[in-house]
């Protein structure tokens, strides 16, 4: 392990030189979840740099980053491991040429050449499709491995996601149980669009995300455009805060898109963030028409110079 991620305060300066503005709460979370060799569940609402941390701390820990992105009827298969269809039926249909007269495929050289002992002999590793979950138990270097919007899945999933990241190993009937080369550490993120289960929080290290101050989102936007104006840069920081404050706009902006707001006004060569280039580049930060018509009319962006 990095000498520099021994300590909170070692880590936390690895993410921000990474330009991952990370609180000390943050790095406190994902340097007990690494020592207890426990998953890190976070939570927040969607922008606030859930998927981030997965991706600042592989860079941290020098190791390749493996996504699961979840989805309604994500099943296990999909997850874990496939079987390379198209090759067994080649397979097959060279044993069945070879049973023929034909030449005997290569790869079966040595095995014999009954029916049953040829559908065996394409249940083996070389049929295998690994899938992110089996990736990151038989990397041979332990992984980051991130799970993302774990809520979107259903509890099924989650069970089973459960029982693998409890015993790192799984059992492929056709293989027999396959165990942990290396233990990978684990970030699962949600958005809460619907309640995790209480026996997987209990197994995990628990972060919040929420939106940042203008403050820490100044530090984000200026570790992102380190050239940027302070003054057009602070005074974006603070327009998103106050947009997310708005009730009447349903979708929040996000960091990126805070990030992206300023990348805008750069590109229209704007020293300023005034009425004017707000207006030009609102759709940088808001992303719906209602969002749109609501800020236009609203006091507050009303009063910019």
């Amino acid at each position: 392990m990095n000498a520099r991620v021994e300590s909170i305060t070692g880590l936390q300066a690895a993410l921000n030189e990474r330009r991952y503005i990370c609180d000390r709460e943050l790095a406190a979370a994902l340097f007990v979840a690494l020592k207890l060799e426990r998953p890190l569940l976070v939570e927040g609402a969607a922008g606030t740099g859930k998927t981030e941390v997965a991706k600042a701390m592989a860079e941290v820990l020098g190791r390749e980053l493996i996504r699961l992105q979840c989805h309604a009827g994500m099943d296990e298969t999909r997850a874990l491991y496939e079987w390379n269809y198209q090759k067994q039926l080649l397979a097959l249909q060279a044993h069945a040429a070879w049973g023929q007269g034909g030449a005997r495929p290569k790869a079966e050289e040595g095995r014999a050449g009954n029916a049953d002992q040829a559908v065996k002999s394409v249940f083996d590793e070389d049929y295998l499709l690994e899938r992110p979950l089996l990736r990151s138990i038989r990397s041979p270097e332990p992984v980051v491995l991130l799970v993302d919007e774990l809520d979107k899945a259903d509890e099924e999933f989650e069970a089973f996601l459960l029982e693998l990241l409890a015993e790192y190993q799984v059992t492929i009937p056709e293989l027999g149980t396959m165990r942990a080369n290396s233990k990978p550490f684990v970030v699962l993120t949600s958005n809460s669009s619907r309640p995790l289960s209480d026996a997987l929080r209990r197994r995990c290290v628990y972060a919040f995300l929420d939106y940042p101050s203008p403050e820490k989102e100044l530090r984000i936007i200026k570790a992102r455009f380190p050239h940027a104006d302070d003054g057009l840069a602070a005074e974006v920081a603070k327009a998103a805060a106050y947009l997310r404050g708005l009730p009447q706009v349903l979708k929040k902006p996000s960091v990126a898109e805070t990030l992206d707001w300023l990348a805008a006004l750069e590109a229209l060569g704007r020293p300023r963030l005034d009425r004017e280039a707000a207006g030009e580049t609102m759709g940088a930060v808001l992303k719906n028409r209602e969002d749109t018509n609501e800020v236009r009319h609203d006091d507050g962006f009303l009063a910019l110079p």
